[in-house]
């Protein structure tokens, strides 16, 4: 992984993958397999470049133009391979989160857009231990979920996880709405984002509450 140390390490502008659905965290990765023409281009690029490309969920406008949701998270070409038939098939290492600045006119068949990286400038630091009270809530909270809803886990891998590990697996993994992913990637810090997930994880749980979408 690139050494970055501060935000202005990170470059001044960002292409962007409008995605629903799918996150990346600061640390987590993200398999993606590629197939249209202009985000081919958009890895090409990135691969020539700072080999960042910025995830970012949609929010409203049309299908050919989705609006963007305020935050995304940048991640890091670390794994690339092309199938027989030109798709690629590339990992994304979480690197840092960003606010969208401003979206660019570009000649580019992709969107690019400034992000302001500062707001979370400590995504950059080194993951919090935080294995106390947190920890122990969200695994009792997933016991629930996954009994309420007949699901099945590693339990034994799930007690060796580091927290920020345990976190972004259930996040990224559990049939959350794109709102309530976009919550847990807003959370302020990664505490935060496990007393949000915890939340999550009792309501889908309670009776009544909503289980995995089908």
């Amino acid at each position: 992984m690139a050494p970055y140390r501060k935000t202005a390490d990170l470059p001044a502008t960002l292409a962007v993958f409008p995605l629903p659905g799918a996150l990346v965290f600061p640390r987590w990765q993200l398999p993606l397999n590629i197939f249209e023409p202009r985000y081919l281009n958009m890895i090409d690029d990135a691969m020539a470049g700072s080999r960042l490309i910025g995830m970012v969920q949609t929010a409203g406008g049309t299908r050919q133009t989705p609006g963007l949701a305020d935050v995304g998270c940048a991640g890091r070409l670390t794994g690339f391979s092309e199938t027989p038939d030109g798709r690629y098939l590339i990992t994304l290492t979480g690197v840092c989160r960003f606010g969208i600045s401003r979206e660019l006119d570009v000649t580019t068949p992709y969107r690019q857009v400034t992000p302001d990286w500062d707001r979370f400038a400590q995504d950059l630091a080194p993951a919090p231990e935080g294995e106390g009270r947190e920890r122990a809530a969200l695994v009792a909270a997933f016991r629930d979920y996954a009994a309420a809803n007949s699901l099945e886990a590693d339990w034994s891998a799930m007690e060796e996880a580091s927290l920020e590990t345990l976190v972004h697996a259930l996040a990224s993994g559990c049939p959350f709405t794109p709102m309530e992913k976009q919550a847990l990637l807003e959370a302020p810090d990664l505490l935060g984002r496990a007393n949000a997930l915890t939340a999550l994880l009792e309501f889908g749980s309670a009776p009544g509450g909503e289980g995995p979408v089908q």
